[in-house]
């Protein structure tokens, strides 16, 4: 033979398969006619019938005995007298991963796994801190109760299609200057299954799986924020053919309280006292969250808070250990009680001549404001931040 396909190539003549495949990957995308202008075209037809031959073992041997594979003296009209396969191209300049479509060989099977599924659940604060396990109802993809997943009627199965003969792909010869060239692809017919349903479940139409609700229990661990996400493992959709279910994921959100405003580990609430109770000091008895839990006695829902005397409107009294527990450790937060001193704003005689005698007594009867220094806090400071703002 007068050519050379080892040279073609530019590969060692004991070259592995994948040492030619790679070589050919390089020559045809540099020499492709796209890409170096028809003027390749020989060069390329050239490393095309180089790569036919050496990437078929017995081909191979042919040539390497000083025969003739092509089986027509060495010359090389088109892409060969059977035609160019376009697919074995694709897969050696793709890796096997052809960029239009799928170039595996064989039928695909119709069981596959089902999609994961997302669904959203509204708590409560207190279901949120506390957990919970709340049902769910989702809409979901489950096994035909009819079929069991086969697709078929009662006494029928799936039979080798008469398209593709069980291969799941056809292929489709197109002429070109190239010469002809065949594409293999998923066969219409069947869809690539290789087989067809003659008689597909009334159920189902031979999907092998329904749409129906179900209700789950979800159990909701204590101390979950807005925006956790709980997963499920294959309690998603059910998949093609009764394939294996996928995986549910739970979406959380909190609805905000009455009372209380949750501050990472801590919960806030905020009273308001009298400015004589706030100046004299008192205890305060207030609702807890516990008290929204239907299996707590009154015990747990009260809680005596002390204000010292001298309280200072905006001033946060901490309560350690009555926050919300921690989902990845133990103990709980703090609740942090902000105390608002209201000041009175309709007065009789008698209690301003009281005022006024208090006033006289602490020596403040023209007492001027007092301006409060850049570093510290006042009191519009401090609210602020007891309100989040």
């Amino acid at each position: 033979m007068s050519t050379d396909y080892y040279e073609v190539l530019g590969v060692p003549r004991d070259a592995t398969a994948e040492q030619i495949k790679k070589a050919y990957r390089r020559k045809a995308m540099k020499l492709h006619p796209d890409v170096a202008g028809p003027g390749s075209e020989e060069q390329f037809k050239l490393v095309q019938e180089a790569y036919e031959v050496l990437q078929d073992p017995q081909k191979r041997a042919v040539f390497d005995r000083g025969g003739d594979p092509t089986g027509h003296g060495g010359g090389f009209d088109g892409f060969g007298g059977a035609g160019f396969d376009f697919t074995n191209l694709v897969d050696a300049m793709f890796g096997g991963a052809s960029p239009f479509g799928s170039t595996s060989r064989g039928p695909r099977s119709r069981t596959r796994r089902g999609q994961d599924a997302l669904v959203r659940l509204r708590l409560s604060l207190s279901e949120a801190v506390f957990g919970v396990t709340k049902p769910l109802d989702v809409d979901t993809a489950v096994v035909c109760p009819k079929c069991h997943g086969t697709g078929a009627q009662d006494g029928s199965e799936p039979v080798t299609c008469a398209t593709c003969h069980g291969s799941g792909e056809v292929v489709t010869v197109q002429r070109s200057f190239l010469g002809d060239i065949r594409t293999t692809q998923a066969c219409p017919a069947c869809r690539g299954y290789g087989t067809v349903i003659p008689k597909p479940c009334q159920e189902c139409s031979g999907e092998g799986r329904v749409r129906t609700t179900r209700t789950i229990n979800v159990r909701i661990p204590a101390g979950v924020a807005d925006g956790n996400r709980i997963h499920l493992d294959s309690q998603g959709e059910v998949g093609p053919g009764g394939g294996p279910a996928g995986d549910l994921y739970v979406e959380l959100s909190v609805a905000p309280h009455e009372v209380f405003r949750r501050d990472g580990e801590s919960l806030e609430m905020t009273i308001s006292l009298p400015m004589t109770a706030a100046a004299l000091g008192t205890t305060v008895p207030v609702r807890t969250l516990e008290a929204d839990r239907e299996d707590l006695g009154e015990e747990a829902a009260r809680l005596d808070v002390e204000i010292p005397a001298g309280t200072q409107s905006g001033t946060r009294i901490v309560v350690p250990g009555r926050g919300v527990p921690r989902l990845r450790g133990a103990g709980r937060g703090d609740l942090g009680v902000t105390v608002v001193v209201r000041t009175p704003t309709k007065l009789d005689h008698q209690q301003k001549d009281l005022l006024r005698q208090l006033a006289e007594v602490r020596g403040e009867s023209e007492a001027a404001a007092s301006v409060q220094t850049a570093g510290g806090k006042g009191m519009f400071s401090r609210l602020r931040e007891a309100f989040g703002g």
